[in-house]
């Protein structure tokens, strides 16, 4: 079972994607995707190897021209207490003092080969996963059946959309009872959402909200029954891809170029090229190049 919310009939796996922290399906009758944290017994959290499966997973999804919109979730419930998880953030258990380090799973010590950099050299890249989600062409829904804590809960804020579950959805911030602090997206970015008070008082006082105090808050989308909540966010899936694929993507970039700066700037004027090369005076550049002539671009009009 992959998961008591999953719906089999809905999903097939993604073929030749092999992993053990994720789990990666497409659609069936939808063009989406369900990527899912699959760490349920300590809550979904991540450790390096979750992240390096997670950005595989994702950038694939990026790359499929066939795919329009990403569910992002948490498989559970956590076969220890049944608890409810889209993702609580970084293992703690294997932190060390740079960042999330690479374990063997029987002994929980370093890999064998010392000489191994990834042995050495502790990691933050679900800060990477982040800017992929960020920049992706396409809408990502977090999808939330539970926690969403920590860097869990800086994931749910970098996505485009939230659905969480009525009964079980958890936000919370706990990076300062842990000495750590996302000083980027999911601070600032949060503020952008909530407000500079509530964001503060998130972080700062590191209360749990429930789904619909969430919601009030402007950082969840919307609260649906627990049982519920992959079957309407398949529908939302659904109604995103019915949209015109061109006007999606660029209202994505051009909400996200308002707090971007160039970075913004340069991901919408990319876009826009794309966009400006299917036109006929942009073929007739091209063809006057290759041709070795000069463009007759005067039977082009100055649109206004």
């Amino acid at each position: 079972m992959v998961s008591e919310l999953f719906d089999p009939d809905a999903w097939e796996p993604v073929a030749g994607f092999d992993a053990t922290d994720v789990t990666y399906h497409r659609g069936v009758d939808v063009p989406a995707v369900r990527i899912a944290f699959d760490r349920p017994a300590v809550r979904n959290a991540f450790r390096p190897e979750t992240v390096d499966e997670l950005y595989a997973a994702l950038d694939h999804a990026r790359r499929q021209p066939d795919v329009g919109c990403v569910l992002l979730t948490g498989n559970g419930p956590s076969p220890k207490d049944g608890g409810w998880a889209f993702c609580s953030g970084g293992d703690q258990s294997i932190r060390g003092d740079s960042g999330y380090e690479y374990r063997d799973d029987e002994s929980e010590e370093f890999p064998d080969d010392e000489g191994d950099a990834k042995a050495n050299v502790g990691r933050l890249h679900i800060l990477e996963v982040q800017r992929l989600i960020r920049f992706m062409p396409k809408p990502v829904v977090c999808v939330v059946p539970g926690w969403a804590v920590g860097g869990g809960h800086s994931l749910h804020v970098v996505c485009d959309l939230t659905i969480a579950s009525q009964e079980h959805g958890v936000f919370k911030q706990t990076d300062a009872d842990v000495a750590s602090f996302d000083a980027g997206f999911g601070s600032a970015y949060l503020a952008k959402q909530v407000g500079q008070k509530a964001a503060r008082e998130i972080f700062f006082l590191g209360r749990e909200y429930d789904a619909a105090e969430a919601a009030d808050m402007g950082m969840v989308n919307e609260v649906v029954p627990h049982g519920d909540l992959e079957a309407v966010a398949l529908e939302w899936a659904d109604e995103i891809t019915r949209k015109s694929p061109m006007a999606i993507r660029m209202l994505k970039y051009a909400f996200n170029m308002a707090d971007d700066g160039l970075v913004g700037q340069q991901v919408f004027a990319g876009e826009a090229t794309r966009l400006g090369y299917m036109t006929d005076e942009a073929r007739e550049g091209r063809q006057a190049f290759n041709e070795g002539r000069e463009p007759t671009f005067r039977d082009y009009p100055w649109y206004y």
